[in-house]
C-alpha cells in the first residue's frame, strides 16, 4: 500500500469513534434485529436480591436465546449497572473492563467522626491500594493491586456516610469500607451498594433499563411487530469498543480473519492514530461491524512504511465466519 494513501486513510480514521458513538446513543432505524440479537448487549438496571447469574438467565428466556453473559459480576444485595451481550456479543464484552467502575456506597461508621475527618482517611485510599479477595470470592485469594481513580465523601448522617468510588475493575468496595473503618480506628460496614458507572456507560444513559421494560419491549415486538422499544433498548457490539483503536478492513480479507488467518498489510483500509506496539484494537468492516479483536504487533509508521507481512495479531473473533462471502483460496 502506498504513503500517501494510507496518510489519507488514517486522516479519514479520525471519525471512525465518533461514529461508533453515534450508534450507541442513536441507533439506526435501518439495524437488523437479527444482527443486534446475535451481536447486541443490553444495559440492564441490575435490582437488588438476585444473582448477576440469575438475571442473565432471566434476559435468556425474555429475549429466548441460548447464550447471554454479563460484563463484572454484581453481589445479591448489589444493585446497578450490568451490562449483559446477547449470543456472539458475549465475546466482546469483557472489553468493557479496561474502564474504570463508579459506585455509591452507604456505610455505618462504627463511632462518630467529623466530615474532615473522614475526609482525611478517604485521601489515603486515593491511587492504588493493596486488597486480598474475600473469603467468599471466586477468585484466588492473593493480595493485589488496584487503582482508586477518585473517592469523596458525598454526605454524612450521624455514623452513616454516602461515598462515592471511581475506580479500577476487580476493586473490592466491601473490603475498601472495611478497611476506611480499620484506618478510622472502629471499623465500618456497607451497608448499600450500587454501580452507576461501567467504562463509558453510566446509569443516566438513555439505555439503561429494566427487566420489566425489556420484556414490554420483546413483547411489543413479538406479539405487535414493533421493534422501535426493543432497537432503543439493544445496542451493537460495536458501541462497547469506541473507546479503543480501530483498523477497518476491505471485505475481501474479512472470511479469511474470520477462519483464523492473520490479517495482513494489504488487506488493511485505514488505522486509528498513534496506535503503538501491544495496543489493543477493533478490527471492523468497512460498515463498521466488528470482526475481531487484535493485538498491534506494529506501530503506526512501521504499518504505513509496510506494504506486506503481519501488522496485527488476532485475540478473539467475534464474527461468525462466512457472513462474508470467501474470497480466499486454500492449498489443494
Amino acid at each position: 500500500m502506498k504513503l500517501k494513501q494510507f496518510e489519507k486513510l488514517i486522516h479519514v480514521n479520525n471519525d471512525i469513534h465518533d461514529q461508533n458513538t453515534q450508534l450507541s446513543y442513536d441507533i439506526d432505524p435501518k439495524f437488523n434485529m437479527d444482527r443486534l440479537m446475535k451481536y447486541g448487549f443490553i444495559l440492564l438496571d441490575k435490582p437488588p436480591g438476585q444473582t448477576s447469574h440469575e438475571i442473565v438467565s432471566t434476559v435468556k428466556q425474555i429475549l429466548k436465546i441460548s447464550k447471554a453473559g454479563h460484563s463484572g459480576t454484581l453481589d445479591p444485595l448489589v444493585s446497578g449497572v450490568l451490562p449483559i451481550g446477547l449470543n456472539d456479543a458475549t465475546k466482546a464484552l469483557n472489553i468493557l473492563h479496561l474502564g474504570a467502575k463508579e459506585y455509591h456506597a452507604i456505610g455505618r461508621l462504627h463511632s462518630f467522626f467529623t466530615k474532615e475527618k473522614i475526609t482525611s482517611v478517604l485521601s489515603k485510599f486515593s491511587g492504588n491500594i493493596y486488597q486480598k479477595p474475600p473469603q467468599r470470592s471466586s477468585v484466588l485469594r492473593q493480595t493485589r493491586i488496584r487503582k482508586i481513580f477518585d473517592i469523596e465523601l458525598i454526605e454524612k448522617k450521624d455514623n452513616l456516610i454516602l461515598i462515592r468510588i471511581l475506580c479500577e475493575s476487580g476493586t473490592y468496595i466491601r473490603k475498601l469500607l472495611y478497611d476506611i473503618g480499620e484506618l478510622l480506628g472502629s471499623g465500618a460496614t456497607m451497608i448499600e451498594l450500587r454501580r452507576n458507572q461501567v467504562s463509558q456507560f453510566n446509569e443516566n444513559d438513555n439505555h439503561l433499563v429494566t427487566l420489566h421494560e425489556l420484556m414490554d419491549a420483546y413483547e411489543s415486538w413479538t406479539q405487535k411487530n414493533t421493534y422501535s422499544k426493543l432497537q432503543k433498548i439493544i445496542l451493537p457490539i460495536e458501541a462497547a469498543l469506541s473507546e479503543i483503536k480501530a483498523v477497518v478492513i476491505l471485505d475481501s480479507a474479512v472470511d479469511a480473519l474470520c477462519h483464523g488467518a492473520q490479517l495482513a498489510i494489504p488487506g488493511i483500509i485505514y488505522i486509528s492514530p498513534k496506535i503503538k506496539k501491544g495496543d489493543l484494537v477493533a478490527i471492523y468492516t468497512l460498515k463498521y461491524e466488528i470482526v475481531a479483536l487484535a493485538e498491534s504487533i506494529m506501530s503506526e509508521n512501521e504499518i504505513i512504511k509496510s506494504t506486506k507481512g503481519y501488522a496485527f495479531k488476532t485475540k478473539r473473533i467475534i464474527m461468525t465466519p462466512k457472513t462474508y462471502q470467501k474470497n480466499w483460496r486454500t492449498k489443494m
